[in-house]
């Protein structure tokens, strides 16, 4: 209950303060290349349930036609604007409204697409989404540069799956099984350091 009402006041105030700043990379994502501003995909979230998360949209709007569902190194599907919005992770933002309204935690394991979500060993699975996904977590402070890491693999879908994913959910699950309130105001912490502090 604590952490519920944690996510609201936080998520609300978040958007309250940030209105602005959201209203112009809005305009910006829309100015730089033609389509939305915001990019919606269906991910997997608390009990296995489906939801659609939100983000400023950082790559042309025909890139899922284009490749893979991992983004690797400078990936020319990237817009101008996407790649500074990516860079500061300026692209969440919108996911505010997720966790206002209950799909999403502002700490919490990283929501994945079915496809990866179906690779899951069956008890991590349950484990992973017995909580509800966050913005953030320790894996998202560990693997910043995910893309860089595997732009430097001959077979970067392989390695994704085979090793980072692995890595990331043994993150999660050491998450979810430690969590406290505390620990939540340590990671939000850590992740604007890992983002503005270098």
């Amino acid at each position: 209950m604590a952490k519920r009402l944690l996510d609201i006041l936080l998520s609300a105030l978040g958007l309250l303060l940030l209105s602005p700043l959201l209203l112009v990379i809005a305009l910006w994502v829309k100015l730089d290349s033609p389509g939305p501003a915001l990019f919606r995909q269906q991910r997997i979230g608390r009990h296995g349930k489906p939801f659609a998360i939100h983000k400023f949209r950082t790559m042309r709007v025909d890139a899922p036609a284009q490749g893979p569902q991992i983004t690797i190194g400078a990936d020319p599907r990237i817009t101008r604007s996407g790649a500074i919005l990516r860079r500061y992770k300026l692209d969440e933002l919108p996911q505010l409204w997720d966790v206002l309204r209950g799909a999403m935690s502002l700490v919490g394991p990283r929501p994945e697409v079915a496809r990866y979500v179906a690779l899951y060993p069956d008890d991590l699975r349950q484990l992973v989404l017995s909580v509800r996904p966050g913005i953030t977590d320790l894996a998202s402070i560990e693997y910043r540069d995910e893309g860089a890491v595997l732009a430097r693999s001959s077979d970067p879908e392989r390695s994704y799956v085979e090793e980072v994913m692995p890595a990331k959910l043994a993150l999660a699950a050491q998450y979810v099984r430690t969590q406290s309130l505390a620990g939540d105001l340590r990671l939000i912490l850590r992740t604007i350091k890992a983002i503005w502090g270098g």
